[in-house]
């Protein structure tokens, strides 16, 4: 093969692989000419939040014993003695003893003497996260936990069952699908569509918030109490959020 011809081949290649690449790259939809949408698929996408609320079915005290010293290991000793204390009275109330778990044990020298070794003294904190399937029981269980030894009462928070967590979160997942309808139906009506059912559903999101008392909500009901009364805690509702995303399929109006 001389020269020219195997150029004359090479050029005829080329322009026959350009041409087949034109064709793999190519975008449309099939049966759609310029100016016909009649063939193009349509979606509204929309993101909507969904909520739900229960009353609480189980409660989580958290109480701590303190301890001051001039000597570390008295403080220890002394947060290990209230602990034996504290744990004893709350498993002969009736609770297990893994519904009693530690959670926070620091001993550390006060800021108030650590420029003044002369001074040095030492505190200590034991703090414990008491589980309560009763919510109803959460006063009775403080006055237990104190007379045993417990310092302060730090934070109570009500909250939800696995179980009952599920059902309030299906609840939930039923109102954001609702609130997601009526906002793809807005959008469809605004553009001249209507909506053809969902194509995709997912959820982006999910959360559930408990309800807290703050040790001041809880020192008002214990003052207000008669006197030999349990303390007096106040509930509220646990609330389950979700957040959806959902494509519907959509006609023209």
């Amino acid at each position: 093969m001389n020269r020219k011809l195997a150029t004359a081949v090479g050029i005829a290649l080329l322009v026959a692989l350009a041409g087949c690449s034109g064709l793999a790259g190519s975008t449309g939809t099939a049966g759609v000419g310029p100016g016909d949408e009649s063939g193009l698929d349509r979606n509204v996408e929309v993101t909507a939040d969904g909520e739900a609320t229960a009353e609480p079915d189980r409660a989580t005290i958290r109480v701590a014993v303190t301890a001051t010293g001039n000597d570390s290991a008295a403080v220890r000793d002394e947060l290990a003695a209230n602990d034996d204390e504290v744990r004893a009275a709350l498993t002969d109330w009736g609770l297990d003893e893994d519904d009693i778990r530690t959670d926070r044990y620091d001993v550390r020298e006060s800021y108030e003497t650590r420029e003044n070794p002369e001074r040095t003294r030492y505190q200590g904190v034991h703090r414990y996260a008491i589980a309560l399937d009763d919510v109803d029981a959460v006063g009775e269980v403080i006055d237990v936990a104190i007379e045993a030894g417990a310092d302060e009462v730090q934070r109570i928070e009500f909250g939800l069952s696995e179980e009952r967590e599920r059902e309030v979160r299906e609840t939930a997942i039923e109102n954001a699908m609702a609130n997601a309808e009526d906002d793809a139906t807005v959008l469809a009506d605004s553009s001249g569509l209507e909506l053809a059912g969902a194509y995709s559903v997912s959820t982006a999101s999910a959360g559930v918030t408990p309800y807290r008392v703050s040790d001041a909500a809880m020192m008002a009901e214990s003052d207000g109490a008669d006197a030999g009364a349990a303390t007096g805690v106040e509930t509220g509702d646990v609330s389950v959020q979700v957040s959806v995303n959902v494509v519907y399929n959509a006609e023209q109006a």
